[in-house]
């Protein structure tokens, strides 16, 4: 029923920055947790951060922390990830995921590409 399409992503130099969008649609963005996720060529789907529907929570992966930052704007029906100081192993296709559980995701996005340079 809830239909999630991420965007912003693209290329960028090591040390840029990109903020991605995630828009969601099809019933109220009412879950109680929003997440985005990355999955790099070859490597498995990795945690990047998540926020709980207050926006009161939020958790990040070791690797972003400082980093990037994760927000929701409940009213825009819209997930944000804010990227800085980005490195070439940040390149990934990242996923915007919602559900009831911090650890289980009942929707997805198809991703948006995100490529660092060096």
């Amino acid at each position: 029923q809830v239909q999630l399409v991420e965007s912003g992503g693209g290329l960028v130099q090591a040390g840029g920055s990109l903020r991605l969008s995630c828009a969601a649609s099809g019933r109220t963005f009412s879950s109680n947790y929003m997440a985005w996720f990355r999955q790099a060529p070859g490597k498995e789907r990795e945690f990047v951060a998540s926020i709980t529907r207050m926006g009161n929570a939020v958790r990040y992966a070791d690797s972003v922390k400082g980093r990037f930052t994760i927000f929701r704007v409940n009213a825009l029906n819209t997930l944000y990830l804010r990227m800085n100081s980005l490195k070439p192993e940040d390149t990934a296709v990242y996923y915007c995921a919602e559900g009831n559980s911090p650890t289980e995701y009942t929707y997805w996005g198809q991703g948006t590409q995100v490529t660092v340079s060096s």
